[in-house]
């Protein structure tokens, strides 16, 4: 069993978790004042993040509700819109908080709720069934690798996590019910990164990884081992200090209305949002409120320096990213030196400085010295407090890769490939070279339209976007199409005997709406990484078109992969995966030099599709190939190769080439690869401009000749 799996039955007790400290403060302080926003925590497989979060739902207060309430409703102060309504007044019902989990496959219907449409046209009454976020109200939704959530999906949610309400219209009817409940997601950052303006939604990051001590991975197993073979009494073990957190967390909370921001702290705060450029001014309203729960963690009634230093930790690496590329963290030498500059008090305000606490890094306990890692009521343990896996490492504003743009031999693109690249010798390596400056690259997609998963890039049909046709649905009606249902139904009405003015609607008269919106695919880059592309400098461009591309593949919800050939022979640099960030990664570390495999490519890449196809078959992939069409080394090496690539043609891989091949005088060999292919060949410097937009339409079956100017590639098109 991983370090991640909780008892089902016998959650792991939140004290026992061995370090963690940033984990469990941040979701400490989430329990003292839910309005800071939930939080997110990044980390590696096997760091207990689940752990940790379904060992905080048993810490939580009571929740008194209105009995039968399907809403929780608060007896004091009842929801005036639940669904349920009105509630006359009537004694409370105790229950513990609940924690609720959202499955990665959730539907919306299950996220929000349900209408029963059918009941609502056949016999005129409003029927809901809750949702989701209506069991999470006054408890913890809890989101399990939230990064692989639909983009509609965790729009809903977070939207409904800062109204504190969920809102359901569908058909006329319209359903609102108060949904306020502590957010907290967990992701993978290998799987794939959440968008900034997501991640902005979320109040608080941590970071957590596998700890390097071997005396704190050994009590990690000690405590693992012994909670699987007596879960029930493990937990009696730690239940006085689960006890004492559970009474601390109530403390807190009943002292935070008491809690006092000067103006001292709350000018280091927007002083230190400023600092950082942060958009917008959700960063300085979660700081707020995050030093506040700091200062009543603390049993204390003002916020401090310290409180202030310590929210920004929580609350602004996250929001620092402003691409994909982006490292989140957050430089605390510029923090420090933020927060001393603006240390002084206001006017009428002789709040204390901040002296004594720049210089003391990243605290791993409460802002009194006393928290959930040593002497508090959770610390026990010989390292502190501890049970699942992690220590989160000191944060960094370095790149996540060190090893490409800091380290490139900035000559080494000229250094190499002395022999031509059709001779008997092969080129000689060469280190890797900076990636030349993305830009804002042109839109690529797939002819046809599929069924895959929702994104941005090609035509599909989804449960999301306008409607084209109607059907009978296949199972629970989702998404009436009003007219269809009403045309099946009209020539029936006399022989269903209708006598006033309303339709006789059955349940064979309804239509599922047929909508089309647009799906991710899977965008697999083939890159030429030999010495015919180092010999003539084009590297560092090469690899800025194809990050640019990789950006645009994030934008659009795609997964990437990798493929690079050179030597002798080609590799999956990058298998399938959500993560962009990798893939830049791996692109940035890439040699040249060599001969150019090019065959190798193409089939390495055709035998990457094809179970990639078995894994995710409704996920239509589209191959960018990103090479000047050379082959050298072994017999027939371009026979070979063009024989490759009408595989993949015939397999029904739609493909583009980027031509790289430059200088006066070109053989045109990717223009006869892409014909091959099947798809169009699009200069490497003209990525940017129309000639990409020509492409998209060849490739589409619009037209066979160059664009016109303004021409766009999201204009109407019809299968090839």
């Amino acid at each position: 069993m991983s370090a991640g799996t909780a008892d089902t039955f016998t959650p792991y007790p939140f004290t026992a978790i061995v370090g963690m400290a940033d984990l469990r403060l941040g979701l400490l302080l989430n329990a003292v004042s839910p309005a800071i926003g939930g939080v997110l925590v990044r980390g590696e497989k096997g760091t207990a993040k689940s752990t940790a979060v379904r060992s905080l739902a048993a810490l939580l207060p009571e929740v008194t509700v209105v009995p039968g309430c399907r809403f929780s409703c608060d007896p004091a102060a009842p929801d005036p819109h639940c669904p349920d309504g009105p509630h006359v007044p009537r004694p409370g019902a105790g229950r513990p908080a609940r924690m609720v989990e959202l499955p990665v496959g959730a539907s919306e219907d299950r996220l929000v709720g349900a209408l029963d449409i059918e009941r609502a046209l056949t016999e005129g009454v409003k029927a809901f069934e809750p949702g989701l976020l209506a069991q999470a109200h006054r408890g913890v939704l809890y989101v399990d690798e939230v990064n692989l959530l639909h983009d509609f999906l965790v729009d809903l949610l977070l939207d409904a996590a800062a109204m504190g309400a969920c809102h359901v219209e569908r058909e006329g009817v319209s359903v609102r019910h108060a949904a306020r409940f502590l957010l907290v997601g967990t992701m993978n950052p290998e799987e794939g990164e959440l968008r900034p303006q997501l991640l902005d939604r979320f109040g608080l990051t941590v970071e957590v990884a596998a700890s390097r001590e071997p005396e704190e991975r050994m009590e990690v197993v000690r405590r693992r081992l012994a909670h699987d073979a007596d879960p029930a009494g493990f937990a009696a073990g730690w239940a006085d200090q689960e006890e004492a957190l559970r009474k601390r967390i109530a403390a807190a909370r009943a002292l935070l209305p008491s809690v006092r921001l000067g103006d001292a702290a709350l000018r280091q705060i927007a002083a230190t949002c400023a600092a950082f450029e942060v958009d917008g001014m959700r960063a300085d309203i979660v700081m707020a409120r995050t030093a506040t729960a700091l200062a009543a963690w603390a049993g204390r009634t003002e916020v401090l320096a310290e409180d202030v230093r310590q929210a920004a930790l929580l609350a602004l690496p996250h929001r620092r990213r402003r691409n994909p590329f982006d490292a989140p963290g957050l430089d605390e030498e510029k923090l420090d030196e933020t927060l001393a500059e603006y240390a002084g008090p206001g006017p009428g305000d002789p709040g204390p400085g901040d002296e004594g606490h720049g210089d003391e890094g990243h605290q791993d306990d409460g802002p009194d010295g006393n928290g959930p890692d040593e002497d508090g009521p959770d610390g026990d343990g010989p390292d502190g407090n501890g049970g699942g896996a992690a220590a989160a490492p000191p944060r960094d504003d370095g790149p996540a890769d060190g090893s490409a743009d800091g380290s490139a031999d900035p000559a080494g693109a000229g250094s190499g490939g002395t022999g031509s690249p059709g001779g008997s010798g092969a080129a000689a390596e060469q280190s890797a070279v900076p990636a030349g400056e993305p830009f804002a690259a042109r839109v690529l997609s797939v002819p046809g339209i599929g069924e895959g998963a929702a994104g941005r890039r090609s035509r599909a049909r989804t449960d999301h976007g306008r409607s084209t046709g109607a059907r009978r649905p296949r199972g629970p009606l989702t998404a009436l199409h009003l007219p269809a249902t009403l045309q099946a139904a009209a020539p029936h009405q006399h022989a269903r005997g209708r006598t006033g003015r309303g339709l006789v609607i059955r349940r064979d008269d309804l239509r599922q709406a047929v909508r089309e919106g647009r799906e991710s695919n899977l965008v697999l880059f083939l890159v030429d990484a030999s010495g015919s592309m180092a010999a003539r400098q084009r590297m560092g461009a090469v690899k800025g078109a194809v990050l640019s591309l990789l950006l645009d593949a994030y934008q659009r919800r795609d997964k990437v992969g990798l493929v690079t050939f050179r030597g002798s022979g080609a590799e999956v640099a990058l298998p399938p995966t959500s993560s962009v960030d990798a893939a830049a990664a791996r692109l940035a570390a890439l040699p040249t030099g060599g001969r150019t495999p090019l065959a190798a490519g193409l089939l390495t890449a055709r035998e990457t599709l094809r179970v990639e196809r078995l894994r995710d078959p409704a996920r239509r992939p589209l191959l960018v190939a990103v090479t000047d069409g050379r082959a050298t080394g072994g017999p027939e090496p371009l026979p070979r190769a063009w024989h490759a690539a009408r595989l993949l043609a015939a397999d029904g891989t739609a493909s583009v080439v980027i031509d790289c091949e430059t200088g006066p005088v070109r053989l045109g060999l990717a223009g006869g690869l892409a014909a091959r292919l099947g798809g169009p060949a699009v200069a490497l410097e003209e990525l940017r401009a129309e000639a990409v937009t020509a492409a998209v339409q060849a490739m589409t079956g619009q037209r066979r000749r160059p664009a016109l100017a303004g021409t766009s590639a999201d204009g109407p098109r019809r299968a090839a």
